[in-house]
């Protein structure tokens, strides 16, 4: 590798949203690291192939451990670009505020991007508000441990998250993927409705955010992402056009794009 290509290097850390795990990123991981950068992927709690089990995790931080525990070993020098997807956008939220000096910038992929001024369930609460009941097909909800847990069934992955990993787009396979490794999940809501200061402007709020934006998403709908966008405060907007949730799975060389165009600027 040459000098110039070290100095270019990133470190990106890619963390998954509710129900699925470091699998989803399958595509997107080659693609940045053959363009010589560094990229973590992992699990979070009860997720993935981590041992856990949903019943034994009962707070956000819990979930949240693994990438917590990686960022503590980063060394003060260095800093990660630190990606959250859907519900783990508050999973990066919440490192952000225990490291900001680790985090050159935060990037919500059409993830929950919590504020500094409300309660950390306030942007849950918002789109449980606005997302229509009938439109959870198939999703079960169920008591486990002190929370509410869920489970995404073939309908409501085939519709409203991999509507377009469909065979005549070719990458049927996510949607196959995604019925055999999804696992329950939880949004922590039961913890998250406690925690009234858990992201404040001198941790989460000192670092610089970033959103990418899918305009097909029918799981966070366009609608309710601008809105986290103002109510965040983010000013650095990117859009990936005809994207569904799982824009690392439909497009990834698209997000690719965004991400090195967000890296420039600020790591």
């Amino acid at each position: 590798m040459s000098t110039e290509n070290l100095i270019d290097r990133k470190h990106y850390v890619l963390v998954h949203g509710a129900c699925h795990g470091a699998w989803c990123w399958y595509k997107v991981k080659p693609l940045l690291e053959s363009a010589g950068h560094l990229v973590t992927v992992l699990d979070l709690a009860a997720s993935g192939t981590n041992l856990k089990k949903i019943e034994d995790v009962n707070t956000l931080s819990e979930y949240s451990e693994p990438l917590l525990q990686l960022l503590a070993t980063i060394p003060p020098n260095e800093k990660v670009i630190l990606v959250g997807h859907s519900l783990g956008g508050l999973n990066i939220a919440l490192a952000m505020e225990k490291f900001p000096e680790k985090v050159a910038v935060g990037v919500f992929l059409t993830a929950f991007a919590p504020d500094t001024e409300h309660a950390a369930s306030y942007v849950l609460e918002k789109q449980i508000e606005s997302y229509p009941a009938d439109a959870r097909l198939d999703s079960e909800y169920f008591q486990s441990g002190n929370k509410t847990a869920m489970s995404f069934g073939p309908k409501v992955l085939s519709s409203k998250l991999y509507q377009q990993s469909s065979i005549e787009n070719g990458i049927w396979q996510d949607l196959e993927l995604a019925k055999i490794l999804s696992r329950p999940g939880s949004l922590f809501m039961e913890d998250l409705t406690q925690q009234k200061n858990l992201f404040t402007k001198q941790g989460y709020g000192s670092v610089p955010l970033a959103f990418i934006v899918c305009d097909d998403d029918l799981a966070i709908t366009l609608k309710f992402q601008h809105w986290m966008i103002q109510n965040a405060g983010i000013n650095d907007v990117f859009e990936i056009k005809d994207t569904d949730h799982m824009a690392m799975l439909c497009k990834p060389q698209e997000l690719c794009d965004s991400l090195n165009q967000i890296s420039i600027k600020y790591a």
